[in-house]
């Protein structure tokens, strides 16, 4: 019985992926027709990574630079997403990220989304659904092709406690990121106007909880609709030296203190040193009257 229903499953899974194929076949050519071209794509996949039962997917578009700005984009993401979580754009490569406006629209099982791109790289994120009900589960994100790009990267992120990870096409080269998390990447080369792409991603968990609440991480962040956001910076390994600029501020601060220190003390002897000179008591400075043998405050003999 559970053999038959996974079987039912991934049949069910082979019709939906070919029917999304054939979607963007068809819309592909309008499209991509009017979009500029890209001198890189990128293609990220985070599965199950703060959201149970879903897949974040991230896309990072750059511009040719023979591309006039501003260019007008669109783009479509599968309608089982419900809308990007973030579409945004960015003046530099890893640069910060301003939200950008844009307009939607259904087609089929697509969202387009139409903007306008100031800048020359863009950013766009969503989460699709995928099914955890058994171990053995299975995503496929296919490109449209509404673009033409010179190169194609595609990167996918293991999930916490996952194994058996597959991937096609095959991405060679594996990394550990500082998330402690493991990442397989490869270069796809060029692709045409129009032509889909399709990314499947299969793996086997056990674990219900996703991949940051697992390993203690902090949830994907939108980018700020106000300001640009930048990504927190590094903790200071342990056992290293304080900064320059640290040590700096500790002796102004200190040699500020013992300046204070120092006017305090000379204002409370000022008196004392006024009165000695006109002949104070030299044990503890009261001044003296003509005449007087002994110290009328402390009675000390007076020379």
């Amino acid at each position: 019985m559970l053999e038959l229903l996974t079987q039912t499953r991934i049949g069910a899974g082979r019709a939906q992926r070919a029917g999304l194929l054939l979607l963007a076949l068809v819309l592909a050519p309008a499209l991509a027709q009017g979009n500029p071209r890209l001198a890189s794509l990128g293609i990220e996949i985070w599965p199950e990574y703060d959201r149970a039962g879903a897949v974040l997917v991230i896309l990072n578009g750059e511009l040719a630079p023979d591309v006039k700005l501003p260019a007008q984009v669109s783009l479509r993401i599968p309608a089982a997403s419900g809308g990007p979580s973030a579409i945004a754009f960015a003046n530099a490569a890893g640069g910060n990220l301003l939200n950008l406006q844009h307009e939607t629209s259904t087609v089929g099982n697509a969202i387009v989304l139409k903007f306008e791109l100031p800048e020359r790289f863009l950013h766009v994120e969503f989460y699709a659904p995928i099914a955890t009900a058994l171990p053995a589960r299975s995503f496929t994100y296919t490109w449209p092709g509404d673009f033409a790009a010179d190169r194609v990267r595609a990167v996918v992120q293991e999930p916490a406690t996952s194994s058996n990870l597959q991937l096609e096409p095959n991405l060679e080269l594996a990394s550990t990121g500082r998330d402690g998390l493991r990442y397989k990447a490869g270069d796809l080369g060029a692709l045409a106007a129009g032509k889909p792409l399709p990314v499947t991603v299969r793996y086997t968990k056990l674990e219900m909880r996703p991949t940051a609440e697992i390993m203690k991480l902090a949830p994907a962040q939108a980018p700020d609709a106000a300001s640009a956001t930048a990504p927190p910076a590094p903790a200071a390994p342990a056992g290293a030296p304080f900064p320059v600029s640290v040590l700096v501020l500790l002796v102004v601060a200190l040699l500020a203190i013992g300046g204070l220190l120092m006017f305090a003390w000379w204002r409370g002897r000022a008196p004392r040193t006024q009165a000695l000179a006109h002949g104070a008591c030299t044990k503890c400075g009261a001044p003296r009257h003509a005449g007087d043998r002994f110290c009328g405050r402390c009675g000390a003999k007076l020379a």
